[in-house]
Parts: C-alpha cells; structure tokens; sequence
C-alpha cells in the first residue's frame, strides 16, 4: 500500500533495496478500485528452473530429516529451540510449492536460509545452540496457537546485553511496511542483514512478522502478542518499558495497538500509515464508500480516532513528513484527541520538506524523547483512569475490566479515580479526646460510566492506593451511569483489602440497579471476552476447519460450501501465512471441542457436526428452509453464515461456511482490512462469490448482548 517506503531506508545497507522492490509501482491506484478486476497478492512468482529446484528440494530435504531427528529423540530442552530450525524450513518449502520466489535473487537466498538453518539444527543435535546468546542480528520462531505452524520473527540484541546478568531491558516492536513480496524467505533474510530504522542503545528491537501484509489486524495483531510472549521467555525485557513503533503500513498498526492496549506501553512512536478507514480511503485512495450498515459499525474495530482517550495512558510522539499524504493519519488522530474532554494535545513531529521518509534532525528527537520516556517507564498507578471501548474484545485498562456492555458497537467509556476520606473534628470525644480530628468520611472509589453493564476491580497490592490501605472491612464505590438522557447514581459496599493487600470486586446493572456480585460467579450465555464475535474474531485463536463428509440436502449449498471451504486453505495461508487444520467431521474429538473453534462448512445433513447443534441456534436451517426470526428463506439457494458459543463448548466458537470476512478486494490497501460481516448473515447463493463477498447477502445483523436474535 505504501510505496514509498523505500526511501526511509539507509542506502549503505545493501537489504534496503529489498523493500523497493518489495513495493509495486501498481498498488493504491485507482485500478485498485475496481472490485471486478482485482490483482493477485501476492502475485505468482518467477520459475525456478528444475535443476535449481532439485536442488533446493534436496537440501530441503536434508534440513527436514535433522528436524525430525530433533523430535524423535523428545528433549524437552532442544525441543523448544526447535521453532529457531523451523522457520527455515518453512520459509523455503512455502517458496517452493507456491510459487513466491518473486526475483532469481532469491534462489541464493533460499540457498543460505537452509544453510543457516542446517548449521543451527546441527548445533541443536550437539547440544550448543549458539544463537540463543548471539547479539547484534537474530532470528526466532514460535508456535502459533492460533493453526500450530511456526512464525518467524527478527530481534536486533546490542551489544551491551548481558546474558548472564538479571536486569530487565527496554524492548521496542516495530512494525513492517507495507510489502506485498514480503515472504518469509524475504523478511528473514531481511531481518538478518538490515538493522531497521532505529537501534536505540541498550534496547532489544523486536521486529515481528504479523503474518505478513494485512497491517498486523487478526491473526496480524496476535502474531505480535505472540512473538512478545515468546520473547519475554527468551531475553529478561521490562515490562515497563516497552514500546510500540512503525512507519507506514507499520505507523497504522502502532497507531492500533497504542489505542488498543495503551496501558502496556512507555510510549507509542507511529509514523505515518493510516488511523481509520473511512476518511484514508477517501483521500489516500479516492475511493467512493458505500458501506451497509454493519460494516459502519464494524469499522469502529480499528478505527483508532474512535480509541483515542485510551492514549490518556500511552505517551505518544507521532511522525509525519511535511509533504506526506500519509500525515493523514495523524491529522486525524490531532483532530479526535483535541476533542476530548479535557483535551490531549498531540506531540506530532514534522520532518520538513519530507514526503514518505524520515530526516536526521526528526530521527533524533524522536529518539531523546523516547530515551526519557523510557527512564521514567510506565505508569504502574495512576491517579485515574480513562478507558473506552465498543466491544469487549478490547476490555481492560489498568485495573478496570469490563465483563459485559449494553449494546456492542456503541460506544462504552469509563471513567475512574479515588474520593479522598473526609476528616473531621470528634463530637463524641474518645480516643484523642473531643474535637480530634478523625476520618468522617471512607474513602471510595468514584465510577463514572457510559454503556457499560458488568465490570470488575482488580487491584494488586502495588496498585492500590494509600488512601485505601486500612482495616475496612469494605470500599465504597460511587457510580455514576449515563443510561440514555437520565444518569442514575449508587453507592455500593464491595469487600475491602484480601489478606494479600489486593482489591478485587465485581459490580453488575442487575434488576434495574447496580449490585456488588462475587467475582467468582458465572453467568449465563452472554457476550463475553474473546466470545463476543464478529465472525473474523474466531481466527483470532485456535481454530479447525470441519469437512462434511456427507451428501448436502440441496446440490448449490453443497457445491457452493466445498468451493468457499477451498478457498479458505488457500487463502488462509495466502494472506495469514498459516496451514489450516483440517478435518471430517466424523473425526472431531472432545479434545478438539474443548481447544479450539469449530468452523463447520457445509450443512446438517453432510456435517455430522453441525447436525448435532442445529437445533441450538438461533438461526435454524432444515432442508427446507432458514429461519431467521419471522423471516424465512429457501435452503434450495441460501445458506446461513454465522458465530455463536459452541453449544458442545460454551467456551469456544463455533461458525457456519465462513473464514475470516475480508476478500481479495481488501488485499488491494490495508485499510480495507476489516470485518465485512457481523455475526450472522444469509447468502443466496444464485449470485455467484466474488472478490468482496461470498454471494449475495440478503440478511445480517450482530446477535445482542446474549448472543440471541435482535427483536
């Protein structure tokens, strides 16, 4: 999407050039507004000739029989090293069997990943894995909870970092740019030769993948999370001082995890790239909107100006060039943080006379900024807490969770801080005698919320203030909620310090006033964390593709769900650079319904699954017909499209005939991106697939606060 990346990079390093050629001149057109003639990302790769391809197939070989020596001989200790020989592996066979060497320079490439990862698996079998210490340009790998295939990503290690010693180390992530031919043969060898943009001293730079080009949304954003938890395991980083950065498609995502997680980070550096998708797409891309109403209310996902009161608690320092179309986004960002109330002035620093790159005398002050951040640290504890959110996918901040909102999609805020004790003198005289000055008043705890129905406190020792360290027996809590044009208030007792220092409570809107409710207690169905949908969140964590193994009760629905399960496979590891698991469903276990989302293709006549749980949800499908509601359709030429809670597994998803909701049309800019249905929809299938949607949808709507029809 962002072509001009090539010119931020440092022309001495010989693998800047690879992000050039990375960039097609094509992208962001307005050719690339046209869904009936979509370009293929990643386009086909060159031939390899057969003798070349011979023998890489040999070495290849050779490195995947050392990788199974590793296994077979079950060393708990070699076998968690074994993702640091996989990625190499995996980079090249995918190259292979798929076609994306996109330039005869990455014959040699390939050639010297599998070298590296030969020499690292012969290090592995002797016992001296020798680049768990190496500093300076390093590559990893982890397993992926989300389809159990490795992901790779790159770290710079300074000089200055002690293996043998105890302090915790900055750690700053940076996110790619934009790039269309970014195969793992590509980022790898990137990441092994080019140092990036920034190498603050005595930081680790921690540079993930993100599944390649989708802007680190989805299995993008866990990729990260993923990548940082495994290096959290590896290296000693404090968690204090970790920072977000990027520039470009990498300035976007900064932009999402800095609103998205603002309370994890010293700081957030985004540069350029995109905030939102609406008003991007309109200037970046002149594309004319038209959007339904659901993908309205689905932008609000990752639409960051949406977030912005979060970076309350997130430092920012933005970036743009003077002449970049791409300030954008952070004009953007200007504009909805002065709109706050009070209002947060944005530090956005403008390269002068620079288009899509940054400038030395820019670099550098970004840099001294970021350095004092970083001496300071995160904010462990403050004063009060502002937080919004419009779906519960997104819903702690510091030591507020929401459990539960009115209506998803709607905007939810929170806002809390402590209420002094009020002192007084005695009238009753006692200990210290009449008139001492003693406590009148406890203190509390004020809430001050907007669309929220279930929350929880969750108080470290650390985090609780000394206005609440005493005997109490219990806390106030004072909470103002706005419920349409009228705002109720209550005072509510909730359970004072546990026996650790710890404050935890859970408060509800229950029988048409807020209550104090064990925390512990569940609840019934209900939209909940990582259970709250769209349907794309279900590939946000463990997931199986269920085949049917049985005939379809109407031949369209039949061949129409064959087709699009076909195209998930590829297109799941195209874009998301996965391997979907795949299997019948006469062969999904309780094992399987217990660890992951069910995604059911097919109906309930060939899937022996979804026959079980038919009956179940609220959408219902026989041979016949679909109801939805007091709506009905032909099943003869319409099939459902849904998430919901597993009926076998309240725990889990389960899906019907869908992947995640994006087609090949957003391939085209990153900020197209985004959930393109709800949680439910009705396809009639006489109108045939195409690039934006799976036929034509004549229905769709998100299910309520517990996951039912809306009336």
């Amino acid at each position: 999407m962002l072509p001009k990346l090539c010119s931020m990079l440092n022309p001495m390093l010989v693998a800047g050039a690879l992000f050039c050629v990375l960039m097609s001149a094509r992208a962001d057109g307005l050719q690339d507004n046209i869904p009936e003639n979509v370009r293929r990302i990643p386009e086909l790769g060159v031939p390899v000739p057969d003798d070349r391809a011979a023998s890489m197939r040999t070495t290849l070989g050779q490195l995947q029989e050392k990788i199974a020596a590793i296994k077979a001989a079950n060393d708990a200790t070699k076998t968690a090293l074994l993702p640091d020989v996989m990625i190499f592996e995996r980079a090249v066979r995918c190259a292979l069997d798929y076609n994306e060497f996109f330039d005869v320079k990455e014959f040699d490439k390939a050639d010297a990943l599998l070298a590296e990862g030969a020499k690292r698996a012969d290090q592995l079998i002797a016992g001296k894995p020798e680049w768990i210490t190496q500093k300076g340009l390093v590559v990893r790998g982890y397993i992926s909870r989300i389809d159990q295939t490795v992901q790779p990503y790159g770290m710079v290690i300074p000089q200055t970092y002690a293996i043998d010693h105890s302090v915790p180390t900055r750690c700053d992530i940076w996110f790619h740019g934009r790039g269309e031919k970014l195969s793992e043969v590509n980022f790898l060898w990137d990441r092994m030769k080019n140092p990036g943009e920034f190498t603050p001293d005595h930081t680790i730079m921690l540079h993930p993948y993100g599944r390649y080009c989708n802007a680190f949304k989805f299995a993008g954003e866990v990729d990260v999370l993923e990548a940082l938890e495994d290096v959290q395991k590896r290296y000693r980083i404090d968690e204090d001082r970790i920072s977000v950065r990027g520039f470009s498609m990498g300035g976007a995502a900064c932009w999402q995890f800095a609103t998205h997680y603002a309370d994890r980070w010293f700081a957030a550096n985004p540069g350029a790239g995109f905030s939102e998708t609406p008003q991007f797409l309109k200037v970046f891309q002149k594309e004319e909107l038209k959007p339904t109403p659901w993908e309205q209310k689905l932008w609000n996902l990752y639409d960051c100006d949406k977030w912005a009161l979060n970076l309350t608690h997130c430092p920012t320092i933005a970036y743009s060039g003077e002449n970049d179309s791409q300030k954008q986004a952070a004009d953007v960002m200007e504009k909805a943080l002065a709109g706050l109330n009070p209002p947060i002035h944005l530090r956005h620093v403008i390269g002068a006379g620079m288009g899509h790159r940054y400038d030395r005398v820019s670099k550098e002050l970004i840099s001294g900024s970021l350095q004092s951040l970083a001496t300071q640290g995160r904010k462990l504890i403050p004063d009060d807490i502002s937080f919004s959110t419009r779906t519960l996918k997104y819903n702690t901040m510091c030591w507020i969770t929401v459990n539960g909102l009115r209506e998803h999609w709607t905007e939810a805020t929170i806002h809390a801080d402590f209420v002094p004790a009020e002192w007084g003198p005695n009238p009753e005289g006692g200990l210290g005698g009449k008139g001492a000055n003693v406590q009148v008043k406890p203190p509390a705890i004020r809430l001050t919320l907007k669309n929220v129905a279930d929350l929880t406190i969750n108080m470290l020792p650390v985090d609780v203030p000394a206005a609440l360290r005493s005997d109490l027996k219990t806390i106030e809590v004072l909470v103002s909620d706005e419920r349409g044009d009228s705002r109720k208030h209550a005072s509510l007792k909730i359970p004072g310090l546990l026996s650790d220092g710890s404050v935890v409570a859970r408060i509800a809107y229950s029988e048409h006033k807020w209550q104090s409710l064990d925390p512990s207690v569940g609840t019934s169905l209900a939209k909940r964390h990582n259970l709250q949908g769209p349907i794309d969140d279900a590939f946000m964590d463990s997931f199986v593709f269920v085949r049917p193994t049985g005939t379809a009760a109407n031949e369209a629905v039949g061949m129409w769900a064959e087709a699009e399960l076909a195209r998930a496979i590829e297109h799941w590891r195209r874009h998301f650079r996965g391997d979907a698991r795949v299997v019948n469903d006469t062969d999904v276990t309780d094992e399987l319904i217990q660890s992951a989302n069910l995604v059911l293709w097919g109906d309930p006549k060939s899937n022996s699954v979804m026959a079980k749980i038919a009956d179940k949800l609220p959408i219902h499908w026989t041979a016949e017909k679909i109801t939805v509601g007091d709506k009905t359709y032909d099943s003869a030429n319409h099939a459902p499209i849904l998430i919901h809670p597993n009926p076998l597994n309240l725990n889990r998803y389960v899906v019907l005939n869908s992947s995640f909701t994006f087609r090949d049309y957003a391939y085209l800019n990153n900020a197209r991106q985004v959930p393109m249905l709800p949680d439910w929809a009705v396809i009639d299938l006489s109108t045939p697939p195409n690039s934006v949607w799976p036929g034509k949808v004549v229905a769709a709507d998100f299910f309520d606060e517990q996951w039912q029809l809306k009336p």
